[in-house]
């Protein structure tokens, strides 16, 4: 039996047989309390009296992505509910344990999330958790599974920010491109005037060797960004 400096353990993830691997798992660390949910409301709602009754969880496992079954969500995500978190409780320790592999919103999450660990979906995943469990405790090393590292690797886009995939996203939503600054504006986003915005992705298509806005949003998508 292992043993680590995590009690208690909260496990985000909507399938019961990944949940179910995911807890014995734990279990066999000998961690006191652990508990699932399939749901990041319900999640963050468990989370949050947690703190409120000064029991803290330690750590986190949580997946990226849920099936939409619910009505009035929140959180629709994991990195939603990871920036819940943190913004209640940053000490926080979080392994994402999901089949993600868009270079992005990996570097992302370590980036901006500040997550601890990333464990890629795999037949050998479970192992890769115990690895990523053993290190985080013992020494608070991160673990990146060996199928997400060369994406990892690769030469950081610089040029591409957050104001970047924000303005791309609304394009792949439909908005329209003289409305987005009223978008930003409410959003809190600057530089958000019409001019700036026209600028902006002006630049990204010529960055992206894009021809027009709809090639620009296809480039996005194939490059993991959006």
């Amino acid at each position: 039996m292992n043993k680590t400096i995590f009690n208690k353990v909260l496990v985000v993830e909507d399938i019961d047989s990944i949940n179910i691997a995911v807890t014995e798992t734990l279990k066999s660390f000998e961690i006191a309390n652990i508990e699932y949910v399939k749901y990041c409301d319900e999640a963050f709602s468990i989370f949050k009296k947690a703190n409120e009754d000064g029991q803290p969880f330690d750590l986190i496992v949580t997946d990226l992505s849920f099936l939409d079954d619910q009505t009035d969500i929140n959180l629709k995500s994991g990195e939603d509910l990871i920036e819940a978190v943190r913004n209640l409780q940053p000490s926080i320790k979080i392994i994402v344990y999901s089949i993600e592999d868009k270079s992005y919103r990996i570097q992302s999450l370590f980036e901006n999330h500040k997550i601890n660990s990333f464990v890629h979906k795999s037949r050998i995943s479970i192992e890769e958790l115990k690895t990523a469990i053993q290190l985080l405790s013992s020494n608070g090393k991160r673990f990146y599974s060996p199928a997400i590292i060369s994406i990892l690797e690769e030469e950081p886009m610089h040029e591409i920010t957050t104001y970047d995939v924000k303005l791309l996203t609304l394009l792949a939503n439909g908005i329209p491109q003289d409305k987005i600054d009223v978008n930003f504006q409410e959003m809190g986003v600057k530089p958000n005037s019409k001019s700036s915005i026209e600028k902006r992705i002006n630049k990204l298509k010529l960055f992206f060797k894009a021809n027009n806005t709809i090639h620009l949003i296809a480039i996005a998508k194939d490059m993991g960004i959006l």
